[in-house]
């Protein structure tokens, strides 16, 4: 597998990531009647439609595939030719006849799916394999350059490198404010190859949506390539999900629309070959318990158990980098037996007063306020002593953001004297 950081991912070739483009109905891993009722349904729902058309809106080949299921359907007298917009069957324009129209009614009330045809379970699972998160090879210039912008210790960097490496669990922990979530969200952009992920897989005749904009970043395909390749899949960055505190446990299965009939991925699926990260863990709508008795099979053997809405259960793949992100004590999260299942536990403690310092300095650089020891000097000696507060990285931009909302009101220029320090504490640390 290529390094987790490449250099110019915008346009790469599909070679070895993409299925190529099935040339029979074998090869699609679906039945010749299954796709003849996507077509009824399409020419039902939409109408007249172009051999062209279907081959757009299913993303599958006409020649030896679609244009097999409208022989099909043709001589079962339920599509036919209505005229041609050019030369050849796929410019053929083609209707559903009421005995087409009748069978496509019927389909309907078993699934209302209609768009890129899915692809089967089977095909599914042996392109993840090739395409493994347990194939990740981040070197340590790599992790360095990626967390750059972060001031993290030697100790916390050499840690992350073999985590990220394992491509299995990862447990920050520490105090607010420390950058637990800034380094997760580094993390996800040293994922930067691509993979294939695919529209849809089926299961049973059952239809389960994974490719999902909001987490799949789509890529180009370089010049020429489009059609060389199966249409049914993506060629997309590694994914990055990220969940809150609005989890749940029916986020972690799969979610059947009873008018569709048809189901949406859960999240863990749609994460497959990427990043799973759970900020803020422990402050779900369920118990840390909970949740992890839903993944002990699944971070230990790599697969996932989902359930149909008919009662059978399938198995599908596990295969995600996972990332905890808590301020609670994990000792009040879970026990030990739990936490030894998370394979790698890192800390995120207080920066120390040099890497408060250096955090400080980039802050106002960034945000064109003069840097000053003084007034670095007096926050550390007067101010934090006073309050008996500990340091945390995220103080510096907040404080500095204080001082510009405070200078801007006093109409003087922002910088870090006594007295703009001294209004911003005031005003943004709180008496616990």
């Amino acid at each position: 597998m290529q390094p987790a950081l490449s250099q110019n991912p915008q346009v790469e070739s599909a070679t070895s990531l993409l299925p190529l483009r099935p040339r029979s109905i074998e090869a699609t891993g679906l039945t010749l009647s299954f796709i003849a009722d996507q077509m009824l349904r399409a020419l039902y729902l939409i109408g007249e439609m172009t051999g062209l058309q279907l081959v757009e809106l299913l993303h599958l080949p006409w020649e030896n595939v679609l244009d097999q299921a409208m022989a099909y359907l043709r001589r079962e007298q339920m599509a036919e030719v209505k005229g041609s917009s050019g030369v050849g069957e796929k410019a053929y324009r083609y209707q559903a006849t009421a005995k087409g129209i009748t069978r496509a009614k019927e389909i309907g009330e078993r699934t209302q799916y209609l768009g890129p045809a899915p692809v089967n379970l089977s095909d599914y699972r042996n392109v993840m394999h090739r395409q493994t998160t347990q194939g990740l090879v981040v070197t340590e210039a790599a992790i360095r350059e990626a967390f750059s912008h972060l001031v993290l210790s030697d100790s916390i960097l050499l840690q992350l490198g073999p985590a990220i490496n394992s491509g299995r669990s990862i447990f920050l922990f520490g105090h607010a404010g420390n950058g637990k979530t800034s380094i997760a969200e580094a993390t996800a952009r040293l994922l930067s190859d691509s993979i294939a992920i695919p529209h849809a897989i089926i299961v049973d005749g059952q239809i389960i949506r994974i490719f999902d904009p909001i987490h799949h970043e789509r890529r180009p395909l370089a010049e020429g390539q489009e059609y060389a390749y199966d249409q049914r899949w993506v060629l997309s960055r590694r994914p990055v999900v990220i969940a809150g505190g609005e989890l749940n446990m029916g986020s972690l299965d799969l979610e059947y629309d009873e008018y569709s009939k048809y189901y949406e991925a859960p999240l863990q699926l749609k994460a497959n070959g990427g990043l799973f990260l759970i900020d803020d863990f422990g402050r779900q709508q369920m118990r840390p318990r909970d949740l992890l008795n839903r993944w002990i099979v699944p971070l230990e053997k790599r697969v996932d158990y989902l359930t149909l809405h008919t009662g059978k259960k399938i198995e599908v793949p596990f295969d995600q980098l996972i990332i905890f992100s808590t301020n609670i004590e994990p000792k009040q999260l879970v026990d030990e037996a739990f936490l030894r299942r998370i394979r790698y536990k890192i800390e995120i403690g207080n920066p120390t007063p040099a890497e408060y310092r250096e955090i400080m300095r980039r802050v106002c650089k960034a945000k064109n306020v003069p840097y000053s020891d003084d007034g670095l000097r007096y926050l550390l000696e007067v101010e934090y002593p006073r309050r008996k507060l500990e340091l945390r990285a995220v103080h510096p931009r907040d404080l500095i953001d204080q001082v510009i909302d405070y200078a801007r009101f006093l109409g003087v220029p922002p910088t870090m004297s006594r007295e703009l320090l001294a209004a911003a504490c005031k005003s943004y640390f709180v008496e616990m």
